[in-house]
């Protein structure tokens, strides 16, 4: 007899993974125990034939359950006779030694929990939070490890004899499932009015399907936060939900009620249904189709829209008793404030802008938005990496020498722990602008690093000295010892496509809207040389710089940035004269204008690519005011999307600088001559073109072989797929983001990869 001792680490915990352990000990004929560990991994105690616990690991690493994955095995030979009569699930161990391990994320609802949700002859028959070992939510209800009922929010739901029945049945799917309920013992969803007066109702989800469907607001309480959601083929609510949120353009998120219904209104690809039916469920970016039919004030003067389909049988039911082929299911939050995950908050913040509540009694430990994902052909684009997503880590190709933090940077922020060859990157957080999301980063980070159990030796931020996220890295180092390290924003973006892909060297073209320079200017069109074995990065080209007339206020109206741009070559006065209305102050605002461009040594001068075209954006008339991050750009693209090349525009390189006043002047004098879209495609053809020149130029000069491109232009489809085109003509390799946020949601791992090779 053969007794041995095996650690598991990686996500092995919330997957069905102790039930599996006991199925294949049971066949292998094997005695001993398997528990689960307070660092997030798995122990197991086998006692038999030598042959059988081999044949018992190669079970382990080839028929493991779906959504577990192992990171490492450790298997020490024990010395001793036999202990053990059976095999057994024992109760969970406090202990942590080991780190690396995690938590899985949220799983959409499975295959076979939906079949029974509408089986009437099953117990769980329209129970709207059925769940099972591979379906459910883990990360959004742990409050610590190790993974135990009495560790998450279901502490208060004790089982029925029916539902711990299936709990300790080894032959049940739900054998050890922690979130195992039904409709006697679980989570209860009721209605209630906007003040919180209970509205009695048998069937609280549908009613509120039906009050969806007629035009009515309501806040639905999810997995890991509030929705709002109305209907998407009625004006007059989205015309009042943009009223009383605040959000005159910015898209809204939609939930369908099934992939055929998603057809009718948008295009979908293979890839593209592969994602939106995958147990992570992402928000999808799909372009509208011809035949489009919703409400244009969902995504307004947008080509794609952002469309889910459901992810908990709650989800399913709002459509049971409608015809309504979708409905907006947007992240209920006021401005600049994390999503809503508390009763008490939803009632006081979102009062006066619902007409009604859908609530469930179940507490939620952990806030978490829903991803969103584009493709840019089959190439997978991550605008926003959280639920289904976080805590998961990426797996990266070399290990780092130290385990880091890194904080991200002001906007559309994350936190990330790197550890070993792992990055574990938070939810999303938004942007760090107040007390509200500065905490939720803090807890949100110090929640990974607990979960991951890890030694952490530095943190990392941003360069720029008065980000919020600066003085809150400022702080924990000197609270926990650990070394802070401050990254240039840009370099973070390509030290992170570097790790993700496991290369060297590069030249990174990196564009932004944008990031504090080692100069103290504003940059956000650049080309560095990044290597690995310098640990440093060097700027050899970038864009022009132009003119931020009035700082922020020139972000905010983009007729400043393109009045800025064309004041030495046009006669501009009479234009802006002709826009006064798109000024806030009107007239008196563009003579302040004109003043300070005569004075132009003493504004504020930025290279970035997003201002740019933010400029074109104006110029055409396409948007005035950004009222949501990357509005005109976005709407710039949409416009370009069918467009074609009119103006033949040559990149003009003056050295290592790409000159954009130029480009922006043939938009400006042809405005009239040449459609929107046409216009709108050759600025796009212009910029990419001339990055794509610098960039090859560049790395042949340096004897590169890879060229990438980050930032949160590398969002833009346009871009991207005509850089790579003269990139790989070129015989250069072209690297994009594919796991990893490329805008700033995944700064925060750029920077703890810099942090993880620095010197301290």
């Amino acid at each position: 007899m053969v007794r041995v001792k095996i650690r598991v680490t990686g996500i092995v915990q919330g997957v069905g993974f102790r039930p599996f352990i006991y199925r294949i000990a049971l066949k292998n004929y094997l005695k001993g125990y398997v528990r689960n560990r307070g660092d997030a991994g798995v122990e197991i105690l086998l006692e038999g034939r030598e042959e059988n616990i081999k044949e018992f690991l190669r079970d382990l690493e080839e028929k493991k359950p779906p959504l577990a994955q192992i990171y490492e095995i450790i298997t020490l030979s024990l010395k001793g006779g036999k202990k053990y009569e059976a095999f057994t699930i024992l109760k969970s161990s406090e202990e942590a030694e080991f780190s690396g391990s995690v938590i899985p994320s949220d799983i959409a609802i499975c295959d076979e929990c939906l079949k029974e949700l509408r089986d009437p002859e099953n117990p769980r028959y329209e129970y709207f939070f059925i769940t099972c070992t591979d379906c459910g939510p883990r990360y959004t209800i742990i409050g610590r490890l190790p993974y135990d009922r009495e560790n998450t929010t279901m502490r208060e739901f004790l089982m029925c004899t029916f539902c711990n029945s299936e709990y300790v049945n080894p032959l049940n799917r739900r054998f050890h499932a922690q979130t195992v309920a039904c409709p006697k013992c679980g989570p209860k969803a009721y209605l209630t009015t906007r003040e919180g007066e209970l509205i009695e109702n048998k069937d609280p989800i549908r009613e509120v399907g039906k009050i969806l469907s007629e035009g009515f607001i309501v806040a639905i309480k999810g997995y890991g936060g509030f929705h709002v959601a109305t209907a998407t083929t009625k004006d007059e609510p989205l015309v009042r939900l943009r009223e009383v949120k605040h959000r005159r353009q910015k898209p809204f998120a939609i939930m369908a009620r099934s992939l055929e219904a998603i057809k009718s209104f948008a295009e979908v690809s293979v890839k593209e249904a592969e994602l939106l039916t995958s147990y992570t469920r992402p928000i999808v970016l799909l372009n509208k189709s011809e035949n489009y039919y919703l409400s244009d004030l969902i995504a307004p003067s947008l080509h794609n829209i952002g469309v889910m389909l459901p992810y908990t049988g709650l989800h399913y039911m709002l459509f049971d008793k409608v015809d309504e082929p979708a409905f907006v299911m947007t992240s209920a939050n006021p401005p600049n404030q994390p999503i809503i995950r508390n009763d008490d908050e939803a009632l006081r913040r979102l009062g006066e802008t619902v007409d009604y509540f859908l609530f469930h009694n179940r507490q939620i430990a952990h806030r978490c938005d829903d991803s969103v994902i584009r493709l840019h052909n089959n190439h997978q684009v991550f605008l926003r990496r959280s639920r289904g997503y976080a805590p998961a880590p990426i797996i990266l190709r070399e290990k780092a020498k130290r385990c880091t933090v890194g904080l991200g940077g002001e906007l559309n922020n994350t936190g990330c722990v790197l550890l070993g060859n792992k990055a574990f990157i938070s939810q999303h957080i938004g942007d760090v602008e107040n007390i509200e999301t500065r905490d939720f980063l803090e807890n949100a980070t110090k929640h990974l690093i607990r979960l991951t159990n890890s030694r952490v030796e530095a943190v990392a931020c941003d360069l720029h000295p008065k980000f919020t996220t600066t003085k809150l890295a400022q702080d924990l180092a000197e609270e926990n010892d650990w070394q802070l390290i401050r990254v240039q924003h840009h370099y973070a973006h390509i030290a992170g496509l570097m790790a993700e892909h496991g290369v060297n060297e590069i030249i990174g073209v990196c564009c932004d809207g944008y990031g504090y320079g080692l100069d103290g200017e504003a940059w956000g069109g650049e080309i560095l040389f990044c290597t690995q074995e310098s640990l440093d990065f060097k700027r050899l080209a970038h864009l022009q710089k132009q003119p931020l007339i009035g700082g922020d206020l020139a972000t905010r109206y983009p007729l400043r940035v393109a009045a800025g741009m064309l004041h030495k070559k046009a006669d501009i006065q009479n234009w802006l004269l002709q826009n006064q209305q798109h000024f806030p102050h009107g007239e008196r605002e563009i003579e302040i204008i004109l003043h300070k461009l005569g004075k132009e040594s003493s504004t504020i001068k930025t290279t970035s690519c997003g201002r740019v075209l933010d400029a074109v954006a104006a110029v055409l008339g396409i948007c005035y005011e950004r009222t949501y991050e990357g509005e005109p750009a976005m709407k710039l693209e949409s416009a370009a999307i069918k467009g074609k090349d009119m103006l033949k525009l040559e990149p003009i390189i003056n050295g290592h600088v790409l000159d954009t006043t130029q480009m922006l002047l043939e938009i400006f004098e042809n405005r009239e001559k040449c459609s929107k879209a046409d216009l709108a495609y050759s600025a796009h053809l212009y910029l990419a073109r001339g990055l794509a020149t610098l960039a090859v130029e560049k790395a042949l000069e340096n004897n590169v072989k890879t060229v990438g491109f980050s930032g949160g232009v590398a969002c833009n489809e346009i871009l991207a797929l005509i850089m790579r085109k003269i990139v790989e003509a070129s015989g250069l390799k072209f690297l994009v983001h594919e796991v990893v946020p490329p805008g700033d949601g995944g700064l925060s791992f750029g920077q703890a990869v810099v942090a993880s090779i620095s010197p301290f």
